[in-house]
Parts: C-alpha cells; sequence; structure tokens
C-alpha cells in the first residue's frame, strides 16, 4: 500500500490470546494488518482484565469506549478510520450505527469468531435430548440478529467453510459478503517435530480451553463422568490433566487426584503443556467454528481424539492427527490404542502436520484477505449498491437503534 491507512477494531473484550482461541486470532488479524501498514487503534467497552495483552508492545493504541454514549461519536469523528473491523456481531449493533452515521465512507468489516447462532441452536437441541436439525437455525432468534450483523457490514469473515455453506444455503447470503479466514499459523516440515518432545518423553492425557465457553464446561463433564471411568478401566495408570481459563467452583469440584483427574487451572503457556501431554482428549459435543485447542495440538506434534463436531470443517477430509468418533466406547478404547502405539502416533504427527500446512498458511491466507480489502477499499460504492437487503437493514437499524441509544443515554444521565 502506497499511504498508511487507518483500521479502528471495536473488541468485545480485550484480547487474551493465552485464554482463548479467539484471543489469538484477533491477534494474527492485528498481525496481519500491521504488516500491511496500518494504524490500528482498538475500542472497546470492556473493562481492562489481568490476563489482556499490553496492545501497546504491537504498536496499536489503546481506548476505552462506552455503550450508548454519543461520546464514541466524537471519538470515531475525530479517528476517521479507513476500515472499522467488528468483533462478534454484538459489537456491530451496538456500534454499527455510530460508524456508518459519521464515517460512512469507512469499509465496515466483520469477524465472526463463529456462527454464533449454530452453537447456540446446537447447545438447544443437545439439552433437548434430540438430533440437531439445520432448520432450527431458523427459529432461533440470535439468528435473525447475527444474520443482519453480517448483510449491514461490507464483508463478514468466517472461519468454517461449512459455516460459509449454511450462511449460503440456509439464509441465502450472497458469497460476495462472506471472506473465508481460518486460524493462520506458519508452516511445518518433518524436521520440527525433531525439535519437539518424544513420544517416551511424553506423559498424561491432556484437555484444555477457556471455561467461560459452554462447550469447554460440557467436554470436561462428560470426560469426567462417562469416558474417563472406560479409560480407567483399560488403562489403570492413566492421568488426565484439565487446564482452562476462569474455572468455577463446579469445575475445580471435579479434581479427583485418586483417579488421575486432575483439574489444573489456567495455564500460563498452552504450547508448552501440550507439547509435553501424549495425547489431548476433546469430546466436544456441540459448538461451532474451528477448535483452536486441537490446531494448536497439531503444532505441538500431540495427537487429538475428538468428535465428529469438534473436527468439523477443520482437514479437508486430509486423515486426522489421531481419531475421530462419536462413540463414547470407542472414543476411549481408541484413546488408550494412540496412548501406547508409538508408531500409530507418529504417524498421527505426521498427519497434523500435512492439515496444518494444507488448511492453515498464514502466507496463502493474509494476502488473500488484503486483496479483498483493497478491492472494497476502491469500489466500496459498487459493492454496497448490490446489497439492496444490507442497505435496506442499515436504513431501518439507524434509525431504530439511534432512537433506542439515545433515550438509554439520556435515561443514563437522570
Amino acid at each position: 500500500m502506497n499511504q498508511t491507512k487507518k483500521l479502528l477494531i471495536i473488541g468485545f473484550v480485550w484480547p487474551e490470546p493465552n485464554s482463548s482461541a479467539a484471543g489469538g486470532r484477533m491477534m494474527q488479524l492485528i498481525s496481519i494488518f500491521k504488516e500491511n501498514s496500518f494504524e490500528i487503534t482498538f475500542a472497546s467497552p470492556a473493562l481492562d482484565s489481568d490476563f489482556m495483552v499490553d496492545l501497546s508492545e504491537f504498536g496499536v493504541d489503546k481506548t476505552s469506549i462506552e455503550l450508548n454514549n454519543s461520546s464514541f461519536d466524537d471519538f470515531i469523528i475525530k479517528l476517521n478510520p479507513d476500515v472499522v473491523l467488528f468483533d462478534r456481531f454484538m459489537i456491530e449493533e451496538q456500534f454499527g450505527w455510530r460508524v456508518s452515521e459519521n464515517c460512512p465512507k469507512a469499509i465496515r468489516l466483520l469477524d465472526t469468531e463463529d456462527l454464533h447462532c449454530l452453537r447456540t441452536a446446537r447447545q438447544k437441541a443437545f439439552k433437548e435430548n434430540r438430533t440437531f436439525e439445520l432448520n432450527d437455525l431458523l427459529s432461533e432468534e440470535v439468528a435473525k440478529r447475527e444474520i443482519a450483523s453480517i448483510l449491514r457490514c461490507d464483508l463478514s469473515f468466517m472461519i468454517s467453510e461449512f459455516e460459509m455453506k449454511i450462511l449460503k444455503d440456509v439464509f441465502k447470503i450472497d458469497f460476495s459478503l462472506l471472506h473465508y479466514l481460518p486460524f493462520l499459523v506458519h508452516g511445518m516440515q518433518e524436521l520440527d517435530l525433531q525439535k519437539l518432545p518424544s513420544f517416551q518423553e511424553r506423559k498424561n492425557f491432556v484437555f484444555i480451553g477457556n471455561f467461560l465457553h459452554e462447550p469447554n464446561w460440557n467436554t470436561v463433564q462428560y470426560l469426567k463422568e462417562a469416558i474417563w471411568p472406560i479409560i480407567k478401566e483399560q488403562f489403570p495408570e492413566a492421568v488426565l490433566e484439565v487446564y482452562g481459563a476462569y474455572p468455577s467452583q463446579k469445575v475445580l469440584q471435579l479434581h479427583h487426584s485418586k483417579n488421575g483427574f486432575l483439574i489444573m487451572g489456567r495455564a500460563e503457556d498452552a504450547n508448552e503443556i501440550v507439547k509435553k501431554a501424549r495425547i489431548v482428549l476433546a469430546p466436544i459435543r456441540f459448538g461451532a467454528g474451528l477448535k483452536g485447542k486441537l490446531l494448536e495440538a497439531m503444532q505441538c506434534g500431540t495427537p487429538s481424539i475428538t468428535t465428529t463436531i469438534g473436527s468439523e470443517a477443520m482437514h479437508a477430509n486430509l486423515p486426522w492427527n489421531g481419531f475421530i468418533t462419536d462413540d463414547l466406547e470407542l472414543f476411549a478404547k481408541k484413546a488408550v490404542e494412540l496412548y501406547h502405539d508409538e508408531n500409530l502416533w507418529k504417524q498421527s504427527q505426521k498427519n497434523g502436520i500435512e492439515i496444518v500446512n494444507e488448511c492453515y498458511q498464514l502466507s496463502k491466507y493474509s494476502t488473500a484477505l488484503m486483496t479483498q480489502i483493497n478491492l472494497l477499499l476502491n469500489d466500496s460504492e459498487s459493492h454496497r449498491l448490490h446489497n439492496f437487503m444490507g442497505n435496506l437493514l442499515q436504513h431501518h437499524t439507524l434509525k431504530s437503534t439511534k432512537y433506542m441509544a439515545k433515550w438509554i443515554e439520556v435515561k443514563n444521565k437522570n
């Protein structure tokens, strides 16, 4: 790019790359924009957290903003960004109309993280003990909000090709509004495996995941109640270490050292923990998007056993770096088998490298992303002209949300 462009990211929370895959993804996006000479400001209405990254170390300006407050209007007029990136649809709902009104020429991007309505509908079906159907999405209120947000934006980043297909087939979203952007990492070679702990140097099973995320809590319950007893029966010396940020008391109560089920709490360095483990267990029963913990396992040379939902859209039909099964007994059996079979374990490692290189190459996707953004910067008018439904929603949202926000602001002052 010849001249410096300004990017404003409006975050749902401040990035915590060591706490969640979402935090890691946000830092990936920041890195790509920085490499392409963008001046970046990160703004959020969230309170500071103990584990948030120091954005200044990455050359990013940090600004706290308020919900339902016209001070944001003054802030964005002064900043006058070329591009605004909303972190999740809830943030676009709150601030999108203000961006549209005060900086109408700014390109509006949405990072969906994952399709929230898919996660919500699957969780609901799971709790009702029935099979999830795609039609369940049509009755979800969160779907109406999320799809409206996608339509109002110029481009939405989708982490999963399966979710892109849902948007096209179920919600009839035009692909010109969507951009496939998975997790982005550097390529690997078999030589990289030699720098990692060997089969003999590793021990124990591990699970890792932020406990504020309901699918993770459910996974740990499932491991404890259903899978771990079967594994222990076949392999009495087995130990499972469960790591995760923000464990509640109900999580901590699952700790049972005599049974080898250890709740370890927050991981200071998730990579180091996964590298030392022999197997990652992730029997995820509902959720959406891509699973950062499973990509991390591949990068750490650690085979994993997961479910169909866990592996969804993650491996482009390449052989998994371990096993995929929804069968409880088979899950436990394969966990024990993979733990003890060094040849099988090493082949699983190699499968992981192939998946990383085929599906998550940073260089491949970052170039395509910036090409797309430059096209929008050069001709946003034509792009928006063809998004009639988005224009319609923008028009009505601007009217309704604007006056609701102003009413709340007046109410807060009284």
